[in-house]
């Protein structure tokens, strides 16, 4: 008898195959003695839609909300169908004994798994493969560790309750919007109180109106000294500011006091998620959704760093034990900070990583002990994978100790301030490359209170308060995160949503709403503005996933939510008008058409939502370049064909016609026809050589 084990992806599947020595290679799936390795393709089974329901949904009517089935039914993807019936047939094999799920280790992954099996009407016995690395090591381990599925149930039912929740809310007021405004309008639990945020920095910046001040600072005893009176140093009245200036200007300062701290700061925790996505977004500029399919790599490919989609900075205390192999592992690469950790034999110095209660479904993203080969990562793996290996790495070292010190100087009755930091031991600072924010100038620690000294080089400088910035990607994650909107593996394709939507757009880095996405925050529920609706679905849905809540119970209350947000739109008196009209009229329909930004540059769309009407405005630039200006040309299509033209410079060029693949079956008829003239070689070089001259 044989064990089905089930993977997420071909990827992986392959990898538990060759672990597992399943050498029958099957279109879809792997054998071997013991096991039968198969795979999903992300996603198999989804949730019925409408339509599926009753066909009078097919067509979007207001009257017809909210869609509320009584039980949510399940339908095969049409696109992926032969993956399914695949794995269908075999677990109708008499030989199958089991099922091993072997999907992500998540919620989202056990939702992947149990629908699938829910749809072939699995009943034989279930365990589940729950592990944090793609080794082969942590492969062969999980597979002596499996654990019962049932000890998974009220995971599966939490990924369930998100899944119904996101297709009744997400699904019906948005269909509600759509159809009351005539426009696509997108809502969601998570997308809309994320969309909110960004408008709320956006109208903080709008109403912001600048005020003048003033700073003043001079040089003390080789400190740079700042004027202060009850923790502000600013000015705000020119004049107080210029009397102030004139009345230290060469006066006498004296100092009143003097205050010295040893401080520490401690090693930073391993990443989670959410944390590498803003440092990466910080340091490189990676949009959230690129930090994720880098690191995936990283994961999958490479097998080089632990599960990525976790939410614990945190390890567990078992895993002291492999730091040793995990050191010996990345040491190729930086031989210089790992060779004297080697010598104390992997000696964790952070104890406090080592925490099993803050590590629920996985732990911190660290290396793993698989050997690194610098030389096989591009530009952006090497650049995460560094992230995390030098936060990982900083564990080893000591804390960072400096001492503090801060002075205070009386100058002709007003006060001086300086502070600056004398580094005792860099500690983990050495290798985070954040070192530099220490100062070295011993100057504060040869002063002593009482003393005089000459006040020099007084400056006054003229300033004007400055708005907030508006959010970047780190920003938004951390707002996210704060609030728990969405989790650690959504939140870079929520960010995304909001674009493709147009409701925001991201402008040298940084989210901008458009027009659109200001008249949607109007129209949309207060409930649904709020992070607290969505914070409190997270709370239950965790809850959910521990047995410590009734699923039924939270599917009732969506299902009343659900009708509310629908009669609360029905029943609005607001306006809503597509930004993006134009004064051209579909030629099929008679209705405005509408200006839309895709990558392929801009389209005109029928605004009418039964018409499919689409045209592009700008002609399709082409990877050609003009050889003048340098600028990608235009590609048209004329009665000659194809061809290439630069508006600027006025330069037009045909393009050339495509050189015909030589197939394997003309290749054939090629070696046979020639291999018995002696007048040429045998290469396929040779024989097209002939055949051209037979042509001729």
């Amino acid at each position: 008898m044989k064990s089905l084990v089930l993977a997420e992806k071909p990827s992986v599947a392959r990898e538990l195959a060759r672990v597992l020595g399943c050498k029958q290679s099957h279109k879809s799936y792997m054998e071997g003695d013991r096991y039968i390795v198969t795979w999903a393709l992300g996603h198999l089974i989804e949730l019925k839609m409408p339509e599926h329901y009753d066909n009078k949904y097919k067509n979007w009517t207001l009257e017809d909300l909210p869609i509320i089935p009584q039980k949510m039914g399940l339908k095969v993807i049409k696109q992926t169908n032969h993956q399914f019936r695949a794995i269908e047939g075999l677990a109708k094999r008499q030989d199958i004994k089991e099922c091993i799920i072997a999907t992500d280790a998540g919620r989202e992954g056990e939702l992947v798994a149990r629908w699938i099996l829910e749809k072939v009407k699995w009943n034989k016995p279930l365990k589940r493969l729950w592990i944090s690395s793609q080794t082969d090591k942590a492969i062969r381990e999980g597979f002596q560790q499996l654990k019962p599925g049932k000890v998974y149930d009220a995971l599966y039912d939490s990924a369930v309750c998100r899944a119904e929740a996101d297709w009744l809310i997400g699904l019906n007021v948005t269909r509600a919007l759509t159809t009351k405004y005539k426009d696509p309008l997108s809502a969601g639990r998570v997308q809309t109180p994320t969309l909110s945020m960004v408008l709320e920095r956006e109208q903080t910046i709008q109403k912001f109106v600048p005020q003048e001040y003033w700073t003043l600072s001079a040089d003390i005893a080789s400190l740079s000294a700042d004027w202060e009176k009850n923790g502000e140093k600013r000015i705000f009245n020119k004049e107080t500011a210029e009397k102030t200036k004139t009345k230290v200007t060469a006066a006498t300062a004296t100092l009143k006091a003097i205050d010295r701290k040893a401080k520490t700061e401690q090693q930073p925790l391993p990443y989670d998620l959410t944390e590498l996505q803003r440092d990466a977004n910080k340091r490189f500029g990676f949009s959230a959704k690129k930090t994720s399919n880098v690191l995936q790599r990283l994961y999958e490919q490479y097998k080089l760093v632990t599960y990525p989609r976790t939410d614990s900075r945190y390890l567990t205390t078992d895993m002291e034990a492999t730091m040793l192999d995990r050191l010996q592992g990345i040491a190729s690469g930086y031989k210089d900070e790992v060779r004297p950790l080697l010598a104390t034999k992997g000696k964790v110095v952070a104890k406090r990583v080592f925490n099993n209660s803050k590590v629920t479904d996985h732990h911190a993203i660290i290396p793993t002990e698989e050997r690194l080969h610098l030389s096989d990562l591009d530009s952006d793996e090497r650049k995460l994978y560094d992230l995390i290996v030098r936060r990982f790495l900083t564990l080893f070292y000591p804390e960072y100790k400096y001492e503090s010190v801060s002075t205070i100087f009386e100058v002709a009755g007003e006060t001086f301030t300086s502070k600056e930091t004398l580094v005792i031991d860099a500690g983990f600072k050495k290798i985070t490359g954040k070192d530099e924010e220490a100062s070295v100038n011993k100057t504060a620690g040869n002063l002593s209170k009482g003393q005089a000294f000459p006040i020099k080089n007084v400056i006054l400088k003229q300033k004007f308060t400055e708005p907030p910035l508006r959010y970047s990607e780190a920003d938004i994650l951390a707002q996210m995160e704060k609030f728990g909107l969405g989790t650690p593996a959504t939140r870079a394709e929520i960010i995304e949503r909001l674009v493709t939507s147009e409701v925001v757009e991201r402008q040298n880095g940084r989210f901008q709403s458009t027009k659109k996405g200001k008249q949607l925050i109007e129209l949309v529920n207060e409930e649904l503005k709020s992070p607290e609706l969505t914070a409190r679905w997270e709370q239950e849905l965790e809850l959910i996933s521990k047995g410590k809540a009734d699923p039924k119970a939270f599917s009732q209350k969506i299902r009343k939510q659900t009708e509310q947000l629908v009669s609360e739109i029905k029943a609005s008196d607001k306006n809503y008008r597509a930004h993006n009209l134009t004064g051209s009229k579909c030629p099929e329909c008679d209705s405005f058409l509408k200006e839309r930004s895709t990558k392929e540059g801009k389209v005109l769309v029928c605004s009418s939502l039964d018409c499919g009407y689409r045209k592009r405005k700008d002609p399709k630039l082409s990877n050609r370049r003009c050889p003048q200006c340098k600028k990608k040309m235009e590609m048209h299509e004329g009665k000659a064909g194809l061809y290439f033209q630069c508006r600027r410079c006025n330069v037009v060029e045909k393009a050339e016609e495509k050189k015909k693949a030589v197939s394997k079956r003309d290749e054939r008829k090629l070696v046979q026809k020639y291999s018995q003239n002696e007048d040429f070689g045998t290469s396929l070089g040779d024989l097209l050589k002939a055949a051209l001259k037979d042509k001729d």
